[in-house]
C-alpha cells in the first residue's frame, strides 16, 4: 500500500518553497501527499503540482480566532483523510495535527522553520508568546520525528524540550553549471537594464517585515549612487516603505516588485550583482536563522552582504562567498543610525569592488564548490530517510 502523508501550513501555498520542496521529495519517494493550507481573497490560482493541494476558506484572517478556526478545521479535515502521518509545519499548525494523531493513532511529524515563540512579532506580546510556548511544551515531546532549518534552532529546541531534531536546511534545488550567475542567462533582461543605467543591481528577496533590513537598504541607496535596489517580496511593511521610498531623491533607483512566483524569482536572482540579507537582532529566532535567500544567492552565483549571525557567518566564511556585517540598529534615525549607514555603504561598496576585480576562474571555483554542497538534493535525503524509518516502524508495529 502507498504511504500517505497530510502536510499542514497556514499560508496560501503560493510561495512557500520549503514546503513545496518537501512535498515534491515525498512524492518522488513514493508517498501520496496532500498539502492543506488556506485561501485568501487575494490569493491567486495554484499551478498544477505533483501532489494534491487543499486550500480552506476561513472566516478569520488573523489573531487567536484565526488559529483556533484553522486548527479546528484542519483537525476535522484530517480525520476524514486516509493517512499514515500528519506533518505540521511550524507551531501554528501543531494543535490540529497533534489531535488528529492522537485520535487516529498515526505518526506525527514536525518541521520548525524558526523558533516560533521567539519571532519578532511576538516579542512584545508576552501572553500570546506564552500560549505558543505552552503548545510546544505539550506537543513537541510527543512528536515521532522533528526537523528544522539550522543546527542552532535544533540545539535550542533540545535545550527547551529535550527533543532531537534532524537538520534539513532550507536550500534550493541545485542549478546546472551553465545557470550560474557568471553567465547570467536567466537574468539577461535585468542585467541589460543595469548596464544601460550604468548601475550595480542590489537585490533583496523575502518578506518585507520588521527587522529584515529593508528600510536600511532604502536609506543606504542615498550613499551608493552607483547602485540600484530591487526589493522582491511582500509583507507588513511593503506599502509603507514603498511610499517612504517614493519621497526620497534617489527614488528612481529603488524598485519594489512585491510578491512574485518562484519561477519568476529564479529568473531575477542571477541578474543581481549583490544579494543582501540584513537582520536586526530581534531575539533567538533571528540569531539562529539561516534564511532561504542565502541558498538562493548561492545557487545563482550571487555574492552577498549579510548580517553575521552564527549560521550565516559559518556558511559565508566556509565557502568565502560573501561579507558579513553588523545587525541593523533598532532606531532608524539620529547620529548612530547615520553612522551605521556609512559603514553599511562602505561594506557594500568594498564587496562590489572585490567581486568585480576577482578573476572569473576564482569566482567560479568558489561558487561551484558552494553550489554542490548547498542544495536541496543533499538535504532531502535526510528528510526522506527519517520519515521512511518512522512510518515503516509504525507499519510493522501495527501488523504485529
Amino acid at each position: 500500500m502507498a504511504k500517505r502523508i497530510v502536510v499542514a501550513v497556514t499560508n496560501d501555498l503560493l510561495t512557500d518553497q520549503r514546503v513545496d520542496r518537501s512535498c515534491c521529495a515525498l512524492r518522488e519517494a513514493g508517498y501520496e501527499v496532500t498539502l492543506v493550507g488556506r485561501r485568501l481573497p487575494e490569493s491567486g490560482a495554484l499551478e498544477a503540482r505533483e501532489y494534491r493541494c487543499v486550500r480552506m476558506r476561513l472566516l478569520f484572517r488573523r489573531s487567536a480566532l484565526f488559529y483556533a478556526e484553522y486548527n479546528l478545521r484542519l483537525l476535522l479535515r484530517m480525520l476524514l483523510m486516509r493517512a499514515d502521518a500528519y506533518y505540521a509545519n511550524d507551531s501554528d499548525t501543531l494543535e490540529g495535527c497533534y489531535w488528529a494523531t492522537r485520535m487516529r493513532k498515526k505518526v506525527l511529524l514536525y518541521d520548525a522553520h524558526e523558533l516560533f515563540p521567539d519571532v519578532p512579532e511576538l516579542l512584545d506580546k508576552p501572553r500570546v508568546r506564552r500560549v505558543w510556548q505552552w503548545v510546544e511544551k505539550r506537543c513537541l515531546p510527543r512528536v515521532d520525528a522533528a526537523f528544522t532549518v539550522s543546527q542552532s534552532v535544533a540545539d535550542e529546541y533540545k535545550r527547551r524540550y529535550g527533543i532531537e531534531m534532524t537538520v534539513v536546511r532550507n536550500l534550493p534545488q541545485g542549478m546546472e553549471h551553465d545557470a550560474c550567475c557568471m553567465d547570467n542567462y536567466l537574468g539577461k533582461a535585468e542585467k541589460a537594464q543595469s548596464s544601460i543605467l550604468n548601475t550595480k543591481l542590489i537585490l533583496y528577496q523575502g518578506a518585507v517585515n520588521v527587522g529584515r533590513g529593508v528600510r536600511e537598504l532604502v536609506d543606504v541607496m542615498g550613499r551608493l549612487p552607483q547602485c540600484r535596489l530591487m526589493v522582491v517580496g511582500d509583507g507588513d511593511l511593503l506599502e509603507e516603505l514603498r511610499d517612504y521610498a517614493m519621497g526620497l531623491p534617489w527614488a528612481e533607483r529603488i524598485e519594489m516588485r512585491g510578491r512574485v512566483r518562484p519561477e519568476t524569482l529564479r529568473r531575477l536572482t542571477p541578474s543581481a550583482d549583490l544579494g543582501v540579507c540584513l537582520l536586526e537582532d530581534k531575539g533567538k529566532s533571528y540569531r539562529s536563522a539561516l534564511p532561504n535567500r542565502i541558498g538562493d544567492f548561492v545557487q545563482a552565483g550571487v555574492p552577498m552582504v549579510a548580517t553575521g549571525f552564527v549560521e550565516i557567518r559559518r556558511l559565508l566564511e566556509l565557502y568565502n562567498i560573501g561579507t558579513t556585517t553588523e545587525p541593523c540598529p533598532p532606531v532608524k534615525e539620529g547620529r548612530a543610525y547615520e553612522e551605521y549607514l556609512d559603514r553599511l555603504a562602505n561594506t557594500i561598496g568594498e564587496t562590489l569592488n572585490l567581486w568585480e576585480a576577482m578573476a572569473p576562474e576564482e569566482r567560479r571555483k568558489r561558487f561551484d564548490f558552494a553550489r554542490r554542497e548547498l542544495c536541496w538534493e543533499k538535504e532531502k535525503k535526510k528528510l526522506i530517510e527519517r520519515i521512511d524509518a518512522i512510518i515503516d516502524k509504525k507499519r510493522r508495529y501495527e501488523k504485529n
